[in-house]
């Protein structure tokens, strides 16, 4: 990848991905600049459907940009060039963007969704779908690990859902479960007109964490899979999402008038506290909930990019030597200063 087209990536999620751009301080350099050529793709693609009228005609575009960027011949700006310098490195399976492309397309029909199981079907597209792409990007292929990573994306989805149902609703759309609402007596109509915080929509907040919080509890179950060194990177994102989950339970689930984020202080915690368990899951033995199958509406992104792999022995899978650990600190202490600049 050239430089200066991995320094468009970086500015172009610097502002936009705050608690992306802070996990990914721990990331080693060479998963590193492809992870935020990735996130910066999806960013770009995510702003282009929200900024235009045709919304159709945005996901038109952006297909004929991943389709330039399979060919090798990607559109002459510094994001589409790394993509696809990205694609071609790693091996990208096709089906892996595809499916983020089409969870855009269904953001930009505006769909509703009536049940759990339909809302975990575009959380596969618009989050699951990167956590694989990361998997990729460690060159991780094992079924297992690509199903826990299915289980954090989505469990990051419900957060950043339950977070921002009032935003969501004054701007005109509405993930959560129809059949939810209708459990509370909500009209769905009704409450895009007048998002009000009562003790319904509370409870429905509530809900979409107690999902949140099982799926955080199956993902880290894969964590300990990942290459050591990638391991505090993927930790701290999923300290950092889970805190906002927390923060809306502390403000009694109201997410209609408040809007919950991490601080940087929080951040900087999360990364020691990555930082250490990392060390931790390296020496413990290997969770069997890692063998969990996936959800159903999740398959088919682990099919696309999964291997069937050897057992490793108990040496192997405990691999991390001292030098690994004193490398980490070292990442820590750069990612701490950078957080607080």
């Amino acid at each position: 990848m050239i430089e200066s087209d991995i320094y468009g990536c970086y500015e172009a999620i610097r502002k936009g991905s705050h608690s992306f751009y802070a996990a990914s301080k721990l990331l080693p350099k060479q998963v590193r600049d492809p992870a935020v050529v990735l996130y910066a793709f999806c960013r770009v693609a995510d702003d282009n459907v929200d900024a235009e009228n045709a919304r159709q005609d945005a996901i038109d575009l952006l297909r004929e940009r991943l389709e330039l960027a399979y060919l090798g011949t990607p559109k002459n700006e510094p994001i589409d060039r790394a993509f696809a310098s990205l694609v071609e490195s790693c091996n990208m399976p096709r089906a892996l963007p595809d499916a983020l492309l089409e969870g855009l397309e269904w953001d930009s029909l505006n769909l509703r969704f009536e049940t759990l199981s339909d809302l975990h079907s575009y959380s596969a597209r618009v989050a699951s779908a990167v956590g694989v792409m990361m998997c990729v990007i460690m060159s991780v292929r094992d079924k297992d690990v690509l199903a826990r990573a299915c289980d954090l994306g989505a469990a990051m989805q419900l957060t950043n859902i339950a977070r921002d149902i009032g935003e969501d609703a004054r701007n005109g759309r509405l993930y959560i479960p129809l059949r939810w609402m209708s459990e509370e007596g909500l009209n769905s109509t009704e409450f895009l007109k007048n998002p009000e915080a009562c003790k319904k929509t509370a409870r429905i907040a509530k809900r979409l964490l107690m999902e949140a919080e099982q799926l955080y509890q199956r993902a880290e179950a894969g964590l300990s899979q990942l290459p050591f060194s990638c391991r505090p990177g993927i930790f701290a994102a999923r300290y950092i999402y889970e805190r906002i989950g927390k923060h809306i339970a502390a403000a009694n689930y109201n997410s209609i008038t408040n809007r919950a984020f991490t601080t940087k202080i929080e951040k900087i915690g999360f990364l020691m506290l990555s930082i250490a368990n990392t060390a931790t899951v390296t020496v413990m033995p290997r969770s069997a909930i890692v063998h969990a199958e996936p959800l159903e509406e999740m398959r088919f992104l682990v099919d696309a990019a999964g291997e069937i792999q050897p057992s490793k022995n108990f040496l192997d899978r405990k691999a991390g030597t001292v030098m690994n650990i004193l490398e980490q600190m070292e990442r820590r202490d750069r990612g701490f200063q950078e957080v607080l600049e």
